[in-house]
């Protein structure tokens, strides 16, 4: 069974830092891209970041560019999300998804997907 459990959420300030951690079971993250999503109240879940498979590529979108940093560590099977600079607007709850072998900002073409972890940015 193929489960991914994002933790390290949590309320912090603005200028601040969060490192969001995918981890998974089940699967080698390492054969597929693993992409971060978003989701703040009233609005859609929307592409935060992606990677692929050997680190090859690295996506970001325009908004956190700069600010995060997407990463993996294969012998954890697990993917990570550092967020620096956070922002109220970076409000939502973070969810991580894999199972292809492109980048796709659709949430449903993944096949394996989390439960997600909230990131709470205000002071």
């Amino acid at each position: 069974q193929v489960q991914l459990v994002e933790s390290g959420g949590g309320l912090v300030q603005p200028g601040g830092s969060l490192r969001l951690s995918c981890a998974a079971s089940g699967l080698s993250l390492d054969d597929y891209v693993i992409q971060w999503f978003r989701q703040a109240p009233g609005k859609e879940r929307e592409g935060v970041s992606c990677i692929t498979r050997s680190n090859l590529n690295l996506y970001y979108e325009d908004s956190v560019k700069g600010r995060f940093t997407i990463s993996r560590d294969n012998a954890k099977n697990t993917v990570y999300l550092q967020m620096n600079s956070l922002k109220p607007e970076d409000t939502a709850v973070y969810y991580c998804a894999t199972g292809r072998n492109l980048c796709a900002n659709n949430w449903r073409l993944y096949t394996y997907r989390g439960q997600g972890t909230q990131v709470t940015v205000s002071s």
